[in-house]
């Protein structure tokens, strides 16, 4: 469980600096189906590219730790789980968007949970490991 943490965790850091680079770089051509949405909309997508990118960084920081502490990991797949909240809500008021938004929307939907139950994996581990490692030395008389 420890080893799948942690590949999820670097996979999310590295996809979501990735795609919010994406995102301040290609601004609405990085949106399927807002190419043509505006300047307004461009600027809004940058900036949210830049804090996506953060928001991924944020990821890496966590996933680098030792252990991998369990409230950030909870924190980060929670603030992921609320982008499908809103997107739920647009689904609801403005109708379907562009397929490749229930894409992410299933994906935002899903991985929350799995890291709900993955969190405290890694500290888990090193609390036993520690607690063994007290165990096997031995007492001098």
């Amino acid at each position: 469980m420890v080893k799948a943490l942690r590949v999820l965790c670097w996979t999310m850091g590295v996809a979501c600096v990735a795609i919010g680079l994406l995102h301040v770089v290609g601004g609405n051509a990085a949106i399927p189906g807002a190419e043509s949405a505006g300047n307004t909309i461009d600027s809004l997508g940058r900036f949210f590219g830049a804090i996506f990118a953060g928001y991924g960084m944020a990821w890496i920081w966590a996933v680098r730790q030792s252990p991998v502490p369990s409230r950030a990991v909870r924190r980060l797949a929670g603030v992921f789980l609320l982008g499908a909240v809103g997107r739920l809500l647009s689904l609801a008021v403005s109708g379907t968007p562009h397929s490749f938004q229930i894409v992410l929307l299933v994906i935002e939907l899903a991985l929350p949970p799995v890291y709900f139950l993955l969190a405290d994996a890694d500290e888990k581990r090193a609390a036993a490991a520690s607690g063994s490692t007290r165990r096997a030395v031995p007492v001098a008389s």
